[in-house]
């Protein structure tokens, strides 16, 4: 498999969540939106990370073929101590540190957290993908109904 690497893939989307970011001292490579982020893992340019818990990949759903890297464990998501190390094994077939990764979360909050300590510990190309895959809350307490992977109407599946 060839790595995905900066020199191998980084569009105009990648370029402009990078300008963003340094822009606004983000202290992560910035954030996509869902649309974009299942362009760029079609086109081969990037790899989808899920960062939820296993409980919410199987009960809530997830995205066919990405890796899984928990950022946080257990219903008391507990941050894992290990996720850099985890993240960096997952992503060696794929340029290890130097890999186009995109993080995807509930909301798009705990990814931002997990790329901002991916960013600390040398990962060149971490992006958030913003809006998370159930969206945020709207008025009336529910997610999904404006806002996130499954509401775009991207790919997913549920055990």
């Amino acid at each position: 498999m060839t790595a995905l690497t900066l020199e191998t893939a980084l569009p105009q989307a990648l370029e402009e969540a990078q300008e963003h970011a340094r822009a606004q001292g983000l202290g992560h490579a910035g954030g996509v939106r869902p649309p974009v982020a299942w362009a760029l893992v079609q086109a081969g340019q990037a790899v989808l990370v899920d960062v939820r818990t296993a409980e919410e990949r199987k009960f809530v759903g997830q995205v066919p073929g990405t890796l899984h890297v928990p950022w946080a464990t257990g219903t008391a998501l507990t941050r894992n101590p290990r996720f850099a190390r985890e993240l960096e094994a997952r992503l060696a077939p794929h340029g290890g540190k130097e890999a186009v990764a995109l993080l995807l979360c509930r909301s798009g909050k705990r990814s931002v957290l997990a790329a901002q300590a991916a960013a600390q510990a040398g990962f060149a190309h971490v992006f958030n993908v913003l809006e998370g895959f159930e969206g945020e809350i709207d008025a009336r307490q529910q997610r999904g109904k404006n806002d996130g992977w499954r509401f775009h109407g991207l790919p997913w599946i549920q055990d």
